[in-house]
């Protein structure tokens, strides 16, 4: 009677173990093929020796519509609030500031943060049919600007909840966009 019992605890036990699927690892794409730099020039009055500049970067299959809007399927990569010395890029090295960094200095950008579901900083936008699927955004990263190529190295936390690094990288010509 023992072993009988003995055994219908096993075969319960084991049927109530649950074997879990691990999630898909998220790819993101490694190259663009567009990139608009944003110029905003000298606009935070407590920077008055920085301008800010911004990079919208897209891969293939996405573009722009006569209105500005993102048409396609694909992935927008987006870094707000990169500070320079000038009103456009500079070929350098750039490092996202972290919340305690001060003074802001030009070669640096904002980290990604989530506003009320509204991102800022850096992030990277799923588009499918003209439409966001989803947002990632990263937390730290630097990238490097040489020669008409960007190479990025961005840090986020993925899906599992552990730390992960996203490197891509962008070669042509940036294209000039003035925001008004």
């Amino acid at each position: 009677m023992k072993k009988i019992a003995l055994f219908i605890f096993i075969v319960v036990l084991f049927s109530a173990c649950k074997r879990t699927t691990p999630l898909p690892r998220q790819t993101y794409p490694a190259t663009y093929t567009t990139a608009y730099q944003q110029i905003y020039g000298h606009c935070y009055d407590s920077l008055p020796d920085l301008a800010v500049v911004a990079l919208d970067l897209y891969t293939a299959g996405l573009d722009l519509d006569k209105d500005s809007l993102i048409r396609g399927t694909g992935y927008n990569l987006y870094l707000s609030d990169i500070f320079v010395p000038d009103s456009l890029l500079e070929e350098g090295e750039y490092k996202s500031i972290t919340n305690n960094q001060l003074p802001i200095t030009a070669f640096t950008f904002l980290p990604g943060q989530d506003y009320g579901g509204t991102p800022h900083g850096i992030y990277l936008l799923t588009i499918e049919n003209s439409s966001i699927s989803k947002i990632q955004i990263f937390d730290s990263g630097s990238f490097v600007y040489r020669n008409d190529s960007l190479l990025f190295t961005l840090e986020y936390i993925n899906a599992e909840g552990y730390p992960a690094t996203y490197n891509c990288s962008f070669s042509g010509v940036l294209i000039p966009w003035l925001k008004r």
